[in-house]
Order: C-alpha cells, then sequence, then structure tokens
C-alpha cells in the first residue's frame, strides 16, 4: 500500500500534469502575438530534443553532447528530401528520421565502445565532422548560403503556420515522452537502469549491455531526427552553423539535468525554464553572450543546490511537509502481535 508521501507526491504530478496540458492546449488561443506564440514552438522544440536525449543519457547515464548533430542530420534530411528528392513534406519528415536512426547505427556501433570522457568527445568529434561535411559540401548542402525549406501549408498566414506546428510539437512531444514511458516500464528499461547503476556488474549478470545500449541510441537518434525535420519544416530556413552547433546538444543536457534526468517531466521542466530564459535573454541583449553566461549560472545554482534536478527536490520537499503516518515494518509487526496476543487472551478467557 502506499505511503502518505507516495500518494502526496502522486496527486501533485497529477495535478501539475493536468495543469500544463490544459495551458499548453489553450497557448495558441492566449499568445498575445505570434513572436510569443513562436517562442512557445522553440520552448517544445527544446522539450522534444531534451526528452530524446533522455533516452540515452537518463536511462544509461552516458552523456552525449553530439545530438545536436542527430537534430541537424533530421533537418537536413527532411529538407534535402523535399527539394532534391522531390517528396511531400510530411513523407520527408518520416523518410528522414527514419534515416537518421539507420545513421545512428553505425555511429552507436564505435561510440558506445567507451565511456566517460571518451564518450562525450567521441560526440563532440560527431557534432565537428558534420558541420564540415555540410558547410564545404555546398553544392548539394547550400554551404554557408544555407538550405531554404519550402512550407508544407504555402497558403497558410504566419499566426496559423505557427498555431498548427505548436500542437505538432505538442504532439511529438507527447509521443517522444509515452516511449519513455513505456521503456521505463520494461524489462528493457530495467536493464538500461542497471546498465547507469554499473555496466560491469549488468553485464556480468548476464544483460546484454553493447546491444542494448545501442538499441537505446537508435531510439534516441530518431525522436531526435523527427525533432530536427520538424523544425526545418516550420521555420523553413537552415544554416549548418547553426542546425550542427555544439550549444543544442549543450542545451539537451543542461535541459534534461535541471529537470532531472531520471524523471519522464525533467527534460520537458527544463526546456520551459532554460529555453524561456534563453528567449528572453535573446530578446534584452541581443546577440551578446550573456545568455551562455546566465545558461551557465543557472546550471552552476541547479548542480550546487538541486543535483538531482527540480522535480527529485520538489519531490524530497513535498514528502518532508507531508504528514507522517506511516509506521516502520518492525512498529507494525509489533502492533500485529500486540493484537494477536490480545485476541488470543481473549478468547482463552471465554472458553474458561
Amino acid at each position: 500500500m502506499p505511503s502518505v508521501s507516495e500518494r502526496s507526491t502522486k496527486i501533485a504530478a497529477t495535478v501539475a500534469l493536468t495543469a500544463f496540458a490544459a495551458v499548453a492546449l489553450a497557448f495558441p488561443e492566449l499568445a498575445p502575438n505570434p513572436y510569443i506564440l513562436s517562442v512557445g514552438i522553440v520552448v517544445l522544440n527544446y522539450a522534444v530534443l531534451s526528452t530524446s536525449w533522455n533516452f540515452v543519457g537518463g536511462f544509461t547515464g552516458y552523456i552525449s553532447l553530439g545530438h545536436g548533430a542527430l537534430a541537424g542530420l533530421g533537418a537536413y534530411g527532411t529538407g534535402l528530401l523535399i527539394t532534391k528528392g522531390g517528396l511531400p513534406s510530411f513523407v520527408a519528415l518520416g523518410v528522414g528520421a527514419v534515416l537518421v536512426a539507420v545513421v545512428a547505427i553505425p555511429i552507436g556501433y564505435a561510440a558506445l565502445r567507451v565511456r566517460g570522457a571518451s564518450f562525450v568527445i567521441v560526440s563532440i568529434a560527431l557534432v565537428l565532422v558534420t558541420l564540415l561535411v555540410f558547410q564545404s559540401w555546398a553544392s548539394f548542402t547550400g554551404g554557408s548560403r544555407g538550405l531554404n525549406v519550402p512550407r508544407p501549408f504555402p497558403g497558410m498566414l504566419r499566426p496559423e503556420h505557427h498555431r498548427v506546428f505548436f500542437y505538432l510539437f505538442l504532439a511529438l512531444l507527447a509521443l517522444a515522452a509515452l516511449v519513455w514511458w513505456l521503456i521505463d516500464r520494461s524489462r528493457f528499461g530495467l536493464g538500461l537502469k542497471a546498465i547507469r547503476e554499473d555496466e560491469d556488474k549488468a553485464e556480468t549478470l548476464g544483460t546484454p549491455t553493447f546491444a542494448y545500449k545501442l538499441v537505446v541510441f537508435v531510439v534516441s537518434a530518431f525522436f531526435t531526427g523527427l525533432a530536427g525535420g520538424l523544425y526545418a519544416l516550420w521555420f523553413g530556413d537552415l544554416d549548418p552553423i547553426f542546425q550542427f552547433s555544439i550549444l543544442t546538444g549543450s542545451y539537451m543536457v543542461l535541459m534534461a539535468l535541471l529537470g532531472g534526468v531520471r524523471n519522464l517531466f525533467g527534460p520537458l521542466v527544463g526546456a520551459l525554464i532554460v529555453g524561456s530564459a534563453l528567449e528572453y535573454f535573446k530578446v534584452e541583449f541581443g546577440n551578446t553572450p550573456l545568455h551562455l553566461v546566465a545558461t551557465g549560472v543557472l546550471l552552476a545554482l541547479v548542480v550546487l543546490f538541486m543535483p538531482d534536478g527540480v522535480l527529485p527536490a520538489l519531490g524530497a520537499l513535498l514528502r518532508r511537509l507531508s504528514p507522517t503516518t506511516d509506521t516502520s515494518i518492525r512498529e507494525v509487526t509489533a502492533a500485529e502481535l500486540a493484537a494477536t496476543g490480545g485476541d488470543r487472551q481473549h478468547a482463552e478467557s471465554r472458553n474458561l
């Protein structure tokens, strides 16, 4: 039977999720102008990217800074399939995400053989290599000139265009969160968590650690590619320096860590905080690096005061504030024994 604190935490989580869903569904109508609505889309895109990253980071504990390259591959893959291959927009989106997942197989096969700092370095190298390729191959990718992706709804006005894509990003976030939740409660997810806690011990106990890591890496790449491709359809203009930026992968990590990597909604909370803060500082200070300074300060505060993330910290606070009416196993056992003894004595006195 769940304790009082567990019930309180579940109730608080349900209320928070219901409130978020209600606000998110109504946000396009509540947004005062198209710019605020576009900020909402950017934040949702960050939430999808961070949730996609959390398939690897949250389950296995591997810190990848290279997921920005996977998002860029999804964006350019979708754009090139439309402009060069002539595919319809949303067909190109799906095919592009599948291609990113296929490309992730050899990448993961090579990268996941190393751990710790070595894996981080390999993931950074992935970003730099893809940036160099897509910037240099100008005849195919557009190079530094960028790539213009046709809108999927050419006759739609910008406010309505934003509204449609807000709901598309929201649906993609819900799908990614659902898959994460299903894995979290599966035998596969249990094996991934064993890798996170002690990979060598998990392998000794019979868990196929490398196969598990590769599968979840490919799943993560698929959703990252979808997010990148959907961003390409929404924004329209792709620049290799922006699409293959090391900052994109860093933001994914920061948002997941801020919210809590072991929590389903941790990346979402982190995206709401960091994404909104980034957009605010960009508006206030333009292209200056002050938004990066503010992001670094935020990360330092979280590491110092909430090392497990915002949601675990809030859960611990709720448990401390909730009434503790539960008793320990020893106390319950003693009470039951006393009650049993009293009943037995009562029965014996009636028989005399």
